[in-house]
C-alpha cells in the first residue's frame, strides 16, 4: 500500500477490491477522496478515472456493510 496521502489517476489501483483488506480499503478510499478534493479545487472537475475509482470503492463498501 502506498504511503501517499492521495492516489492520482496514474497510480496503480487494485483490479479486485474484494481481495483488499478492510483497513487497506479504508486507506485507499481516503487517498481517492483526497485526490477528488484536489481535482475539484485545482481543475474544477474530477478526472473520470478518479470518479470511477470512487464509485468502485463505494460499491465495495456497500457489499461489505452487513448492517
Amino acid at each position: 500500500m502506498s504511503e501517499k496521502l492521495h492516489l492520482s489517476p496514474e497510480d496503480e489501483f487494485p483490479e479486485d477490491l474484494s481481495a483488499v483488506s478492510n483497513q487497506d480499503l479504508q486507506v485507499l478510499d481516503s487517498q481517492v477522496q483526497r485526490q477528488l478534493d484536489y481535482e475539484y479545487v485545482a481543475e474544477g472537475e474530477p478526472n473520470p478515472e478518479t470518479e470511477f475509482r470512487h464509485h468502485d470503492l463505494d460499491d465495495e463498501f456497500q457489499e461489505r456493510d452487513t448492517r
